[in-house]
């Protein structure tokens, strides 16, 4: 019945969002002081958070929040080097280097952050409590366990979800948002997820109830949308992609999105879990208009590469060795 009653708000949710899909690109190429008919800002399009600052501050930058112009243009110039290198070794060898071949690095002059996370002013994810230790020794004994099925493999290698906010990974980091006077849809491209995030004012979902990308409510503060999410699945730690690491389902993150000009989003989200970290944080990854539109993410065509590693497991074990996670 709970699973019915879902399934129903989240279509008449859908239905609501998709009348206005085809007008979101359009849309979303105004500039940054841009109106939806009914007075929303308009922050609708197909959008990118691909970057190559690191999420964390590396040591070398310990201490410094920004980098000058000319050290972030090197540190472009070395990656697109290294991003050639791959793709040529790539072209030689494409069963070596499939992944190399796909990356999809950003850059680092529009913001010149040395990292993502902007607080603590260290630029590092604060510690973990016990409990929270705990957890992450949990996670990393599971997923270092056999592959004797595909609950021992995470859950974007499973195709269930990358989870959200989603952090920049290796490549298809494009969004779209469209946007309806009560609801706004934000499509991952990635496992084709889509947040609906209701404006209404309607109370969160029951305690009891985990959902894998949380469940989101939003409202405006002048010219930035406020997203809080709470009820995160209690199996979202299982994610290698997982925003927040060992986050528990007590995790609460709110998120503010505000268009700064006609091509940049400044979107920003601050992690609340006393049960697994030592404080809250907060990580701004600014998200960049693109032209191109989404297309679909069929993960792995069915998921063969799920059987595929299954099969190599069982392989290993016939042949007297050991199956370890990757």
């Amino acid at each position: 019945m709970r699973r019915m009653l879902l399934r129903r708000i989240v279509t008449a949710a859908a239905l609501a969002v998709l009348p206005l899909a085809t007008s979101a690109v359009l849309a979303g190429q105004q500039h940054a002081g841009a109106r939806t008919p009914w007075g929303h800002p308009d922050l609708q399009g197909t959008w990118t958070n691909s970057t190559i600052t690191p999420l964390e501050r590396p040591a070398a930058f310990a201490g410094r929040e920004f980098l000058t112009e000319e050290e972030a243009r090197k540190l472009e110039a070395a990656a697109a080097s290294q991003y050639d290198q791959r793709s040529d070794n790539a072209v030689a060898d494409v069963n070596a280097a499939y992944n190399q071949f796909w990356w999809e690095r950003g850059g680092t002059v529009a913001t010149r952050r040395t990292s993502l996370v902007i607080d603590p002013p260290d630029g590092r994810i604060p510690a973990l409590t016990a409990d929270g230790q705990k957890r992450a020794a949990e996670v990393a004994a599971a997923m270092r366990g056999e592959s004797s099925g595909p609950e021992n493999r995470n859950l974007a290698e499973r195709c269930i979800t990358r989870g959200a906010p989603k952090l920049p990974g290796g490549y298809n980091n494009n969004f779209q948002i469209v946007q309806t006077p009560t609801y706004v849809a934000i499509m991952q491209e990635m496992i084709h997820e889509v947040r609906i995030i209701p404006l209404d004012g309607r109370k969160h979902a029951p305690a009891g109830m985990g959902f894998w990308l949380g469940d989101s409510r939003g409202h405006w503060e002048g010219d930035t949308l406020v997203v809080e999410t709470t009820n995160y699945h209690e199996l979202s730690p299982f994610n290698s992609y997982n925003c927040c690491r060992s986050g528990g389902a007590k995790m609460r993150i709110v998120e503010r999105f505000r268009r700064v000009d006609k091509n940049t989003i400044d979107h920003q989200f601050t992690v609340e879990d006393p049960t697994t970290f030592t404080r809250p944080y907060t990580v701004a990854v600014p998200m960049t208009k693109m032209d191109e539109p989404l297309f679909e993410y069929a993960c792995h065509e069915g998921n063969y590469g799920m059987e595929g590693i299954l099969r190599g497991a069982r392989a290993q074990e016939r042949a007297g060795g050991v199956t370890q996670d990757r």
